[in-house]
């Protein structure tokens, strides 16, 4: 069976599909906990979406779709715990047995299986596995991608990602990382790990790392679902309430961050009515959650900056006092040339072009802006208002071999040609 099951075209499928969509994390985690087999419970919910999309048709979708999908899992992995001799011995066995007579737990009960789901965070964004298997686990197993969907995320072959899924289960087992939720005395340290993991599937989805489109909606919708399951699963935690939170104010810009053709529209140019207004004003109550009890978390204080350019009017109008202020925050508490990078910018809009470029050109020498290519187009935005067109020329064609998707690319040729027209324009004024 192709991994996305339910991809039949037909309405029962496309109910299957949501279903899915909606409880695979659930689903997984409970049998994950059951069985102590990630593949195994893989396995078997795809053959409970087989049976459904058999049984479906003509029955009728039941009315708890997700408990008749896990029990329906549970039984084929019990036949399969049979039927394998490697397993015969297992004393779960019985447990399982056992279970099988009595009833499932409703599988669409909201809150019913909160621990669960969290075993499958912390499992998927545990520190033993590398940065890049853990982006690739958690996409598979709990945004639901399949496998060639992850591959495209990662811009590598289907193979390829195939085989770093099987390296990161292969790993949980022979490391024997656990499938549980770490203690409260373990929490601050591994909670970053996670909310990491989905930020990086949101940025991916923000401003794809290459390709012919500037966003990827797909992923940073999953990832802003991801940390919706989070938020309520972990609703005390403020940094979890700023994830959300700073996904969402960004997400709301979507619609406006494109032209009809597809090309990049930057904020001072988008059409601020086309902003999602719902989705703004759920994540200006989560900031105030983010910033209330205590000091406040690198996602709180960039959750607030994304409030004020989301209240403002326009950019002229937006609070650039207030946003600096809390840029240094936010270097005091994860300091990063990116963060030093926006906050240039935001001087530059508070002070004037040539207090920005100081500060970006303190930061020529850091290595990790040397193919970050922001940076050489902040640098020529703010010499070409300052008038310095040759340098700007220069940092526009610097920035433009380094752009990594065809809307940046297109953006930053609009923007050079612009500047070498205005310099033209000025050698054939000048005596």
């Amino acid at each position: 069976m192709d991994e996305r099951a339910a991809g039949t075209g037909t309405p029962v499928a496309a109910s299957v599909e949501a279903v899915f969509r909606e409880e695979r994390g659930r689903l997984l985690a409970a049998l994950v906990r059951r069985f102590g087999d990630l593949d195994l419970a893989e396995e078997v919910a795809s053959e409970a979406i087989e049976a459904a999309l058999v049984h479906w048709p003509s029955s009728g979708v039941p009315p708890r779709p997700g408990a008749w999908l896990m029990t329906t899992a549970r039984r084929k992995a019990v036949d399969r715990l049979r039927r394998n001799h490697a397993y015969a011995a297992r004393l779960a066995l019985l447990q399982v047995d056992a279970d099988r007579a009595a009833p499932a737990p409703p599988a669409d009960a909201g809150g019913e299986l909160p621990d669960e789901r969290l075993q499958l965070f912390f499992t998927c964004a545990h520190p033993a596995l590398a940065a890049e298997d853990r982006l690739a686990l958690t996409l598979r197993c709990l945004a639901g991608l399949t496998t060639p969907e992850v591959a495209r995320a990662f811009l590598v072959p289907p193979a390829t990602m195939a085989k770093r899924i099987t390296r990161a289960k292969k790993k949980i087992r022979e490391a024997r990382i656990p499938f549980r939720v770490p203690g409260a005395e373990e929490l601050p340290e591994r909670l970053p790990g996670v909310l990491q993991t989905i930020y990086s599937i949101f940025t991916e989805g923000y401003a794809a790392s290459s390709g012919p489109l500037l966003q990827r909606l797909d992923l940073a919708e999953e990832a802003i679902r991801l940390a919706h399951i989070l938020h309520r699963l972990l609703p005390a935690e403020r940094e979890v309430a700023g994830l959300l939170a700073l996904m969402l104010l960004v997400h709301a810009r979507r619609e406006a961050r494109t032209g009809p053709d597809g090309a990049l529209v930057l904020l001072d140019e988008q059409d601020r009515s086309r902003w999602d207004r719902a989705m703004i004003d759920e994540g200006r109550g989560l900031v105030i959650v983010a910033l209330t009890g205590g000091p406040p978390g690198p996602y709180g204080v960039q959750a607030a900056i994304a409030a004020l350019h989301d209240e403002a009017e326009d950019l002229a109008s937006t609070d650039w006092p207030q946003v600096v202020a809390l840029y240094d925050v936010l270097l005091a508490l994860a300091p990063s040339p990116v963060v030093a990078l926006n906050r240039a910018a935001a001087v530059a809009m508070r002070d004037g072009p040539e207090a920005g470029l100081a500060l970006l050109d303190d930061l020529a020498d850091e290595p990790r802006l040397r193919d970050y290519h922001p940076y050489p187009a902040a640098r020529a935005d703010l010499l070409s208002r300052l008038g310095r067109l040759t340098e700007a020329t220069a940092a526009y064609r610097e920035a433009l071999a380094l752009a990594g998707t065809e809307p940046e690319r297109a953006h930053l040729r609009r923007r050079l040609h612009a500047v070498e027209q205005v310099a033209t324009e000025v050698a054939y004024l000048e005596p």
